[in-house]
């Protein structure tokens, strides 16, 4: 009896003993909690969805790397709060989910590390992200992100509208390239089927004006924010850009009073020719594309923002990998390593979300652009444009701009007023900040 208490005894010791070596890896994220369909799920191919891709991508990292300890904690969207409680209590994780948008912030205040060891450890070169996405990642000439995707706006279609308007040729949308051309092309499309030719969320949706404000600033090449504590949109190119888009939702060319659930429904439901919304959404309108007898029933594409000034260019964001900085031992270092170099491989996976790949080469490569649309809207990769590295609060000045932006477009202030109080209300925030 007492050799088999023995055995039990030296078993249970080994177990425990082996169960120490093994490094831990915490990991924080949001993208949805999903485990009641894809909490054992090792078949990234197989999985669907952020929160389905997300989720199996890190079950099987665990699965190919049994030396390690991984932990994972789902936060409710976007999970900041939370990830600066844990940092005040200097008990952050590992490794966090974070929006390009919001990097800034933490890398401001020194509760990032920069990654370029880590990344040398994985074996990956900045060099090989696409423009967009290492510009996402990048303060102050430092690299803050293992960048997972680029995402931004993009003009969704409904073909059949279009075609009813004339506004298709060789079986592709015909895009305005000028101001005139998209107010004429919005009355030609509205006096053919009957229907506005924007679908906007101008209502509790601050994200759409803003991203139209930004695209079409930049595009002109105008310095919206000319240094860390002051925004310029009251300026002839901001002011161009609210005119034109007040003049559009004034003619009834682009609704004006729906928010977002209601102009997905609208577009779902073919109540109008475009809607301009992220990269976010191509796997649902690719579904409603795929079923029979509803209204985008193989009638959809989506294509990059036009160009309607100067430069070809698009506001975007992206997300990211950060490691909130604390005091790690050099197998801790080299497990995020590890996990960097898993996700870099299975960036196309993470590609079929919608966003696009943080890698050029999976940009190229003909795997990506056979997914249906992705041809189209690869440019975005290029063309892309985040704000400034040096612009923090990314996330609550845009809500002041889209703000402000909607009004002018809505004609609830006049275009001079708007943009003058976004100036205002930004700069005064800036000024708080430390």
């Amino acid at each position: 009896m007492r050799w088999m208490l023995a055995l039990i005894a030296a078993v249970v010791l080994g177990s425990c003993s082996q169960a120490e070596e093994r490094t831990g890896l915490y990991i924080q994220r949001f993208f949805g909690e999903c485990g009641s369909q894809y909490g054992s799920a090792t078949d990234i191919s197989k999985a669907e969805g952020e929160c389905g891709i997300i989720t199996t991508m890190i079950n099987a990292f665990q699965a190919q790397h049994p030396d390690l300890s991984v932990s994972q904690n789902v936060v409710a969207w976007p999970g900041y709060p939370q990830l600066t409680a844990q940092m005040a209590a200097r008990d952050p994780p590992d490794i966090v989910t974070m929006h390009g948008a919001v990097i800034s912030d933490y890398a401001a205040q020194g509760l990032l590390e920069p990654i370029e060891p880590y990344l040398r450890e994985a074996g990956i070169e900045p060099g090989t992200f696409t423009n967009a996405a290492r510009g996402a990642v990048t303060v102050n000439g430092r690299i803050f992100g293992m960048p997972l995707d680029t995402h931004g706006g993009l003009w969704h279609i409904n073909t059949r509208l279009f075609e009813q308007a004339g506004l298709m040729r060789g079986g592709k949308p015909v895009l305005p390239n000028s101001p005139g051309e998209l107010v004429a092309h919005a009355r030609q499309f509205r006096e053919r089927t009957g229907k506005p030719y924007l679908i906007q969320s101008l209502v509790g949706d601050p994200a759409g004006a803003a991203r139209n404000m930004y695209t079409y600033m930049m595009a002109q090449r105008a310095a919206v924010f000319p240094d860390p504590k002051h925004m310029r949109t009251n300026t002839p190119e901001g002011r161009r850009v609210a005119d034109l888009f007040r003049r559009m939702t004034a003619e009834g060319l682009g609704t004006s009073n729906m928010d977002t659930p209601a102009a997905i429904a609208a577009f779902m439901n073919g109540e109008g020719g475009i809607y301009p919304t992220g990269t976010w959404m191509i796997g649902q309108f690719e579904t409603e594309e795929k079923t029979r007898g509803r209204p985008l029933y193989r009638s959809y594409a989506v294509l990059n923002y036009p160009r309607l000034w100067g430069e070809h260019v698009v506001f975007v964001s992206g997300h990211a990998w950060v490691v909130p900085k604390r005091e790690r031992t050099a197998e801790e270092r080299s497990a995020i390593a590890r996990f960097f170099r898993f996700m870099a491989e299975h960036n196309f996976d993470w590609a079929r979300t919608g966003h696009l790949p943080a890698f050029q080469s999976i940009i190229d490569s003909s795997r990506f652009r056979a997914l249906p649309h992705r041809e189209d809207i690869a440019p975005l990769a290029e063309i892309g444009r985040t704000l400034p590295s040096y612009v923090q609060r990314q996330s609550a000045i845009e809500g002041i701009v889209g703000e402000e932006a909607a009004a002018a477009f809505t004609s609830q202030k006049p275009t001079a007023r708007a943009l003058g109080d976004a100036d205002r209300r930004v700069t005064e925030f800036l000024a708080e900040l430390p």
